[in-house]
């Protein structure tokens, strides 16, 4: 049964449903049958409905704003509705000149390699679009393709996030060698941590045109840093941007000072405010103090750079001691033979949490938990080398490359009528 069908049976409401018909890329990408791609007998074709109304004869007036929902990789997916105001484009324009490098009519040319439902590839998508640039939307993340791309249409900004990094990296030295990329002035990331290796060895490859954001589809992007900051700081994810706050919290609301680990909370002058859709409480449970919390755990150093740790709801408590699995994940990705892994907690009678680590291994490799371990072993304390290693053919992700670790974790805890 399709998904437009199973919605229509639910609804409740008398709200017009209308389906958009899949294009052929996407079905061509994702392997999807002719059937699966028609729009269902008794619902409306989205493509039908909006030609039967003449173009509007100007620009629309007033504002509008779609709303995004969150990634939803650690919890379900939660609706950002945006409050614009006056001072709303400014913002974003700001927001668009500092973290992406767009100036009007610079023409920029570019790739979306995401989802345009997630905040960021939508943001850099239609920002390019607006200003006369071209952009090219690639069906799904392919590594060769993507430089065949930069390449032919000497693409200049890009926006990724690590995972394409990596699969970048364990191309064949011929085929990276294959492609000319000079054409790059800006390549933009965020979304995930970037392991320190995997960030050197991309600008060692691409140059010092790598940039990196943190922010969140609520708050936008607050902290930033350049390639030459990211080689002097290892790890950081940058400062704080003009008009951009950043404050580390302990659990009882103290502000702590530097290198102490806590709570990222953030918040970016004129950024348009929001609130979560059909849930109130969950925006009144994120504020304090005026800024915003998405649940990161990290700490600021002497010069104000902002390190990120891992997400609260990952870190792991095994017998008193906290353990973030993002150190841990960045460490296998440095192991020959995988290709991406999740790292995460699951019950343990004596501990409360033990460590567990699902490896995703690259099609030709053949690896085993022992080998893995004896990796670990030769870069990280014996504590946060994973007890349980399992090794999968596919990790469950969303389009953006993002591991859906909710569902790898979720199985483990079902059975113990408890989440921690």
């Amino acid at each position: 049964m399709s998904l437009p069908i199973r919605v229509a049976r639910k609804r409740n409401a008398p709200v017009p449903l209308m389906v958009a018909p899949t294009p052929p890329e996407i079905a061509a990408s994702y392997g999807l049958s002719v059937d699966a791609c028609r729009v269902p007998n008794g619902l409306q074709d989205w493509d039908q409905w909006r030609d039967q109304f003449a173009p509007l004869p100007g620009a629309p007036t007033g504002a509008i704003s779609s709303m995004i929902y969150t990634s939803g990789t650690t919890g379900n997916p939660k609706g950002v509705r945006r409050v614009l105001d006056a001072n709303s484009a400014a913002a974003m324009a700001r927001l668009a000149r500092d973290v992406f490098d767009f100036s009007p009519g610079s023409r920029m040319r570019t790739i979306v390699t995401g989802p345009l439902y997630h905040s960021a590839p939508n943001f850099f998508g239609l920002t390019a679009v607006r200003d006369g640039g071209l952009s090219i939307l690639q069906p799904r993340f392919v590594e060769e393709e993507l430089l065949a791309l930069i390449d032919k249409h000497r693409i200049t900004h890009l926006h990724m996030v690590p995972t394409m990094f990596v699969r970048l990296l364990k191309l064949p030295d011929e085929i990276k060698r294959r492609y000319d990329l000079s054409s790059l002035k800006v390549v933009v990331h965020g979304a995930a941590p970037c392991p320190v290796e995997v960030k050197q060895r991309m600008i060692e490859w691409w140059g010092p045109v790598i940039v990196e954001y943190y922010g969140a589809t609520e708050t936008g992007a607050i902290v930033l840093n350049n390639s030459e900051e990211a080689l002097r700081k290892p790890g950081t994810v940058g400062r704080a941007m003009e008009g951009g706050v950043v404050k580390i919290f302990d659990d009882e609301g103290r502000e702590l000072g530097p290198n102490q680990v806590g709570e990222i909370y953030i918040w970016l002058e004129g950024f348009p405010d929001f609130t979560y859709h059909n849930n109130p409480q969950k925006r009144a449970a994120c504020a304090r103090d005026g800024l915003i919390s998405v649940g990161d755990v990290g700490y600021l150093d002497e010069d104000g750079y902002l390190f990120i740790c891992d997400r609260a709801r990952d870190m792991v408590i095994s017998g008193g001691v906290n353990i973030y699995p993002a150190e841990i994940e960045a460490a296998l990705l440095a192991m020959p033979g995988v290709r991406d892994c999740a790292v995460f907690g699951i019950p343990d009678e004596e501990f409360g949490e033990t460590l567990c680590a699902h490896i995703e291994p690259d099609s030709a490799a053949r690896l085993g938990a022992a080998e893995v371990k004896a990796f670990l072993r030769g870069r990280l304390a014996d504590f946060k080398v994973p007890r349980v290693i399992t090794f999968e053919a596919t990790l469950p992700r969303e389009d953006s490359g993002k591991i859906m670790k909710r569902k790898l974790r979720d199985a483990y805890w079902e059975a113990t009528g408890r989440r921690i």
